[in-house]
């Protein structure tokens, strides 16, 4: 019996039974995710999958991987883990999303020293659902109990998504111009970045996870900081039919400075207007406790923008319109101008 065999692993702290538990919890949610090229099921050494490239000329591929970071300290805190799952796979299908790709399948990975089936199936069920928002394929994944390894209670999440485009239709920037608009579209508040300052913050502040949260009526402090990213695909899937999308920028780490660059020629710069778009509450809370300016917000945060196009001017309000029809908020938070010889690409009027 299983039992007898695994009882000198169960011993040194890794419990295959409770692994093999979690794989049948979780069988409904990953099924829950398929679309029609999977052709595996959970289970097997590596997932099955046919891309459907009828319509394209010269079909890429493009992946992306990466984590929560620490808003997973946050999770454990507040005994809170049903939308970290979503952050997980957000962050990947967001910066596939910004070269044009439709995601195809999403993998993930759970890390914990001692496995909790009911907060790793619990995890999973988050991952299950920002697939379904994504409209990809959980295709697989990996649970990893390592005793030593992690404090009690604690975990790691990675994930890897690869989606695909047709080369004719990437979307990479170098056409961005002179007087294009910016186009910025709202995030749910802090999304998956800067949480090691945030936590501090919170520290010093002395809130509680259901304290109610300063600016933010009806929410907890639990509410607003493990509120989960915002999935961009579905809006943005839509306006890449029939809108001159230039560029897309996905706001994470590194904020506004850094992130918009990355899309823009050497030729010109972003021009911001502060206050043309809605700044969370949870942004003016970090200014004030942690005695923050804007530009630092800025450059560690969203501030309120989790996702940024840039397009021809006579289509920004169009675009904001059918942006907003997800409810999603958009602005036009800006425009392109030339740039000054070795100036920075992102000038921001606060």
């Amino acid at each position: 019996m299983l039992n007898d065999r695994a009882k000198a692993y169960r011993e040194a702290g890794v419990d295959i039974e409770a692994g093999n538990a979690l794989v049948d919890r979780i069988k409904k949610l990953v099924g829950s995710t398929h679309t029609r090229g999977v052709l595996s099921d959970i289970g097997g050494f590596g997932g099955l999958f046919r891309p459907d490239i009828s319509g394209m000329s010269d079909p890429v591929l493009v992946s992306s991987t990466d984590g929560v970071g620490t808003k997973l300290k946050l999770a454990f805190a507040f005994n809170k883990h049903d939308t970290v799952g979503i952050d997980l796979v957000a962050m990947s299908v967001n910066d596939i999303l910004v070269q044009g790709a439709t995601p195809l399948f999403f993998l993930d990975y759970f890390a914990t020293g001692k496995l909790d089936v009911d907060t790793a199936a619990t995890v999973v069920a988050g991952v299950a659902e920002g697939c379904r928002q994504a409209g990809c394929a959980l295709l697989g994944g990996e649970t990893a109990e390592m005793p030593d390894m992690y404090g009690p209670g604690e975990y790691d999440l990675a994930g890897f998504c690869v989606g695909l485009v047709d080369n004719a239709r990437l979307v990479g920037g170098a056409s961005i111009q002179v007087d294009d608009a910016i186009i910025g579209i709202g995030s749910s508040g802090l999304h998956s970045n800067g949480y090691s300052l945030v936590r501090k913050i919170l520290a010093q502040s002395g809130l509680k996870a259901d304290d109610p949260f300063p600016g933010a009526e009806g929410q907890s402090v639990c509410d607003v900081l493990l509120a989960p990213t915002i999935i961009y695909v579905e809006a943005v899937r839509h306006l890449l039919r029939d809108i001159n999308i230039k560029g897309m920028a996905h706001i994470t780490g590194g904020g506004f400075y850094d992130n918009i660059p990355r899309i823009l020629p050497a030729q010109v710069e972003s021009v911001l207007d502060f206050g043309s778009w809605d700044v969370p509450p949870v942004y003016h809370w970090l200014r004030e406790a942690g005695q923050l300016s804007w530009p630092e917000i800025l450059q560690i945060f969203n501030g309120g923008i989790g996702y940024i196009l840039v397009l021809p001017a006579e289509q920004a309000e169009e675009t904001i319109s059918r942006i907003r029809a997800f409810k999603l908020g958009a602005w036009q938070i800006g425009r392109i101008a030339r740039r000054a010889k070795d100036a920075e690409q992102v000038r921001i009027n606060f």
